[in-house]
């Protein structure tokens, strides 16, 4: 494991298993984007490659598109018309995450064995099938709380809490200070800015 001069853990990239992908259930366009935002948001930052949106929201999946164009990283919004075709064709674990799950800390060790992950959550109702087409459902704690908290830590747990050095293709970072804010931004040329 690797440790960024912020202290945080991550693994290093030759031993990580592959970058998870979300899929966000029951978006309403118009009335949740500012959560399915936070939601995304959250799933980059901490690792995944992509974001499943049900229903498709373009206009979010555009703004979300410019978020990672200057911070950097591969993350793409995906429009997912049919939730249950992306559960059912996910090559890998689909990991339901729902405060009536099994404890995170139990399924950890199954989750670091690797293979692609795919991790499912949802939004003010939750179709009830989903808590059988799922390989698991998992609670980060028994408690209500919001499915950007829960993704959040699930995903620090496997992955590790991201560091300050930028992603690849960045055209933004932020240099950590104690107090303030610094950002620096690279130039045409490749150099970042003082």
């Amino acid at each position: 494991m690797g440790t960024g001069s912020s202290g945080s853990r991550r693994t290093s990239r030759g031993s990580r298993a592959p970058a998870p992908s979300v899929l966000r259930i029951g978006h309403r366009p118009g009335r949740d984007p500012r959560l399915t935002t936070h939601l995304a948001l959250a799933a980059r930052a901490f690792g995944a490659e992509r974001m499943y949106l049900h229903p498709p929201d373009p206009e979010l999946a555009a703004r979300l598109a410019h978020v990672a164009d200057g911070w950097g990283g591969g993350f793409e919004v995906v429009g997912a018309p049919d939730w249950r075709r992306v559960v059912r064709e996910h090559p890998g674990t689909v990991v339901h995450l729902t405060m009536y799950g099994l404890p995170l800390e139990r399924v950890l060790p199954r989750l670091r064995r690797g293979g692609p992950l795919l991790f499912v959550v949802g939004g003010a109702k939750v179709p009830a099938d989903l808590y059988r087409l799922a390989a698991l459902n998992v609670a980060v704690g028994h408690q209500p709380h919001s499915e950007v908290a829960a993704l959040a830590v699930a995903l620090s747990r496997l992955r590790g809490v991201p560091g300050p050095t930028p992603l690849p293709g960045a055209r933004r970072r932020i240099v950590p200070t104690a107090r303030g804010k610094r950002m620096r931004t690279r130039g045409e040329d490749g150099r970042w800015s003082r």
